[in-house]
């Protein structure tokens, strides 16, 4: 088991939050599925955590209650090396949820997700000051992210 492993809390629906991200990642699967026992918080052999890996990650997700939700103030950084791959990240995690600026969305759960190309971080700390401003002010005009037109703005000057 890693070190650190991400808890995600639902209301009632962490085992079809953990299938859906599995869907989504290669390299990813459910692992253990815990169940309430009968007299416990929640109704007996309901489903009350989930072990799930995704891209190797492991993660799990509790069934804890209404009690809290997602905030963006936490979100998971996903590092695409492809326009393919953002693409189809962000059509795949964003279906049910919100849209935002900048490679950030929250899925249909409300988790927030930032679905950004490798590039984007190699212009953006890029020797030149005048390229990385470019490509910073392109990336600040994009919901998703589109490396050919960041290229472009950076390459522009």
């Amino acid at each position: 088991m890693q070190k650190i492993t991400p808890f995600l809390w639902f209301n009632g629906q962490a085992e079809e939050a953990a299938r859906f991200y599995v869907s989504i990642f290669r390299n990813s699967e459910i692992g253990r599925i815990s169940r309430f026992n009968e007299g416990g918080p929640g109704p007996g052999g309901s489903v009350l955590s989930v072990a799930f890996r995704l891209e190797g990650h492991e993660f799990v997700a509790l069934n804890g209650g209404p009690q809290y939700t997602f905030s963006p103030a936490i979100s998971f950084l996903v590092d695409c090396k492809t326009q393919e791959e953002v693409d189809t990240l962000w059509e795949k995690l964003s279906a049910g949820g919100q849209k935002q600026r900048c490679g950030w969305l929250s899925d249909r759960y409300g988790v927030s997700w930032q679905i950004i190309p490798t590039v984007l971080g190699e212009l953006l700390q890029s020797p030149d000051p005048g390229k990385a401003a470019r490509a910073m002010r392109a990336m600040l005009e994009m919901d998703r992210i589109d490396i050919r037109r960041l290229e472009q703005a950076a390459a522009a000057g």
